[in-house]
């Protein structure tokens, strides 16, 4: 019997001033391997990399999105209910730092800030899932 397959649902989430520069370093100095790097104009907006079946994305800082123009790091989680999951964040007495809102890329996320601060994002899109 085969062991099920396992799907990553939390991703650290970076941003770089440089992320080409950043994406060779990561690959090079760490052994990272490339799974998806979107371009916009020649300039690359965002990277996801694996490293022993676990993915991490990064962009660019000042990108405009509204999330990381909060924090320059968070932790994503990949949730099926952002709508009820935003709900319980809030009762449970969370920040709202991004209300859910619909991405361009098909994605529903919300952010919030954890009582010391940290940024926690959610939504539907998972990285590596085609």
């Amino acid at each position: 019997m085969s062991a099920p397959i396992r799907h990553q649902t939390i991703f650290p989430s970076l941003r770089y001033r440089d992320p080409r520069a950043a994406l060779r370093f990561l690959v090079d100095a760490f052994g990272f391997t490339e799974q998806q790097v979107h371009e916009n104009d020649g300039q690359v907006v965002h990277v996801e990399l694996s490293y022993d079946g676990d993915m991490v994305g990064f962009g660019v800082i000042g990108s405009g999105d509204p999330l990381f123009d909060i924090t320059p790091s968070c932790v994503y989680v990949v949730v099926d209910d952002i709508d009820a999951h935003h709900a319980r964040a809030v009762a449970a007495g969370a920040e709202v730092v991004m209300e859910p809102t619909d991405q361009d890329y098909g994605s529903r996320d919300y952010a919030v800030r954890d009582p010391e601060g940290n940024i926690w994002a959610f939504g539907t899109y998972r990285p590596g899932v085609e």
